[in-house]
């Protein structure tokens, strides 16, 4: 588990505003500026992966009047994340897309993150096998500006993501830094917080 600790950094290949390959992208240019949404996304061209994927992007706007950017990965290359980034809706492409897609290739992202949907063993001869998936589970991580994780949820492969959820977690998260109060259950932006004391969870479910 990540949550309370520092974002596992790392510097890999990615495809940034849909159309261009860097080499050394990393999340350490957020820290001390953003909040970040960073979700694993088990592989390209595939099914329930280009819905969450452009249900993200039909919120980024939301994300970034937060102060929040969002970041995907996978463990395909960039040049398959650009193939895909180039590819109409129509023929199943996630064309539009503009946040960045990190290539996780030698899948390390995925293992520190752990996401990595199997794990390396050996077979009664001794021979190096994998069990499980090696690529990542829908892994989904909420990182605050100063680089430390204060969520995360992992689907399994057939359960795609509610991605209103993360942004009402991202409220909270503001909410509590601004205010000093806790979220309760159901919590959402506009309603009552508490005071994180008895006398304040008394008061709350008195009204509640």
């Amino acid at each position: 588990m990540l949550v309370t600790r520092k974002a596992p950094q790392f510097v890999a290949p990615a495809v940034i505003n849909g159309k261009e390959i860097v080499t050394d992208f990393s999340l350490q240019q957020y820290v001390g500026k953003k909040y970040v949404i960073f979700f694993f996304y088990p592989k390209d061209f595939t099914f329930v992966c280009p819905t969450e994927i452009l249900a993200f992007q039909e919120k980024l706007a939301e994300f970034e009047k937060r102060d929040c950017v969002v970041v995907g990965c996978s463990t395909d290359t960039e040049e398959t994340h650009l193939a895909w980034l180039s590819t109409p809706k129509n023929k199943g492409g996630i064309e539009g897309v503009t946040y960045p897609l990190v290539a996780d290739t030698a899948k390390t992202i995925a293992k520190n993150y752990g996401v990595l949907g199997g794990y390396e063993d050996y077979d009664e001869e001794g021979y190096a096998t994998f069990v499980g998936a090696p690529i990542a589970l829908r892994g989904t991580f909420l990182i605050d500006k100063e680089g430390v994780v204060h969520h995360e949820s992992i689907n399994n492969f057939p359960l795609g993501r509610n991605i209103d959820e993360y942004l009402r977690l991202l409220d909270a998260l503001i909410y509590v830094e601004k205010y000093g109060e806790v979220c309760p259950a159901n919590w959402q932006e506009g309603k009552e917080a508490m005071k994180a004391t008895r006398e304040g969870v008394a008061e709350y479910l008195s009204k509640h």
